[in-house]
């Protein structure tokens, strides 16, 4: 009965994968009587190449980040030198877990709020590191992906003249990049004063226990400050260690410029006529201006504010450079969580090693 169980709650996720990027498509791309005709599209597919390569690259350095971040907390008291060579053996498989089902759950969860818990859950199952390390690390990763974007819309929209030819595009960018620099300032706060951070929690922990929602308030209690103490501890062995955290926001630099180098290279394979320069800075305006759109995927919010990127194109074509740049940026997320699941459900089920 256990296995028929899994096998249909593997099948109704992969249908609710399934509706989800047709409720999605349909959405973004519902009405699309002006779009040519696949078979008469013009085509330039070398310049998907290079998109092609952004993207692997792009995750390749995301891993990496988390590789390195796992790998250096591994080596701990908390862990015999048998668990951190087992640790640091195994990290590249969990970092890439971590990252594609991290970008998933970002996918299909509104405002991308089920990211990092479902990293942090994943981490402490099978990461093998302590339960401070296993929650910093993706903590961390977020952080550094916000700050290494800020690192690059800052310049751009001061070096640039944008805000004087798109004015309420450039005030909406503002307002996502302060959006993005809440999370780095808020961990910073729970990083450098663990304390204050302790008795909040604790003061929600007791309010919670008074109307039952927790039975064993004690424990609790005493989780909570371990789990503080643990997650401020791994955040500042992190940032102290022969600069690892200038590394990870170094990689996510990289990650988020090729990114956003996307967009330049469909546009191109499509005919677009536009600078590499000014589609770059355009793309990382509007990400950072559709950032606090609280639907998935920014879904009803990134086509429509996307389609100033893609307006060098003629009508017909923007309907099919947009769909193959979401395609990048969400819809193979989506395809890859489900893929995910079931080698882990087939690792599960005949304990082999399959290192997907």
């Amino acid at each position: 009965m256990k296995n028929w169980k899994k096998t249909i709650g593997i099948i109704l996720f992969v249908l609710l994968n399934a509706a989800v990027i047709a409720a999605t498509a349909f959405s973004e791309f519902g009405n699309s009587e002006s779009a040519t005709e696949l078979s008469k599209v013009e085509l330039h597919w070398w310049f998907l190449i290079p998109a092609v390569a952004c993207f692997v690259a792009a995750i390749s350095f995301e891993v990496l980040k988390y590789i390195l971040m796992i790998r250096r907390l591994a080596v701990t008291n908390e862990l015999t030198n048998q668990q951190t060579k087992l640790a640091r053996k195994n990290a590249p498989k969990v970092a890439r877990r971590t990252v594609l089902l991290g970008k998933y759950y970002d996918c299909v969860t509104p405002a991308a709020i089920g990211g990092q818990p479902f990293q942090i859950y994943y981490m402490r199952h099978n990461s093998g590191l302590p339960g401070g390390a296993s929650t910093s690390i993706p903590i961390v990763g977020m952080i550094a992906n916000q700050i290494g974007f800020l690192l690059i819309a800052i310049p751009c929209f001061v070096l640039s003249g944008i805000a004087y030819s798109k004015p309420a595009l450039v005030t909406a960018a503002w307002i996502g990049l302060l959006f993005y620099a809440f999370w780095p300032v808020m961990v910073a706060g729970v990083s450098f004063f663990p304390k204050a951070t302790t008795k909040f929690l604790k003061f929600i922990i007791k309010a919670l226990a008074k109307i039952r929602l927790i039975k064993d308030r004690e424990k609790a209690l005493k989780r909570i400050e371990h789990e503080v103490t643990e997650y401020a501890k791994s955040v500042k062995l992190i940032l102290k260690t022969r600069g690892l955290f200038f590394q990870v926001v170094g990689l996510s630099v990289l990650f988020n410029a090729l990114i956003v180098s996307i967009p330049f290279f469909v546009l191109t394979a499509f005919g677009g006529n536009i600078s590499f320069i000014d589609c770059f800075i355009l793309t990382v305006a509007v990400t950072s201006a559709v950032y606090f759109i609280p639907t998935p995927g920014n879904a009803g919010a990134a086509e429509g504010t996307f389609f100033m990127v893609f307006s060098s194109l003629s009508s017909g074509y923007i309907f099919w450079a947009m769909l193959l740049w979401r395609f990048f940026s969400y819809y193979i997320y989506i395809i890859m969580g489900p893929i995910i699941y079931f080698v882990m459900h087939l690792e599960k089920k005949k304990g082999g090693e399959k290192d997907v």
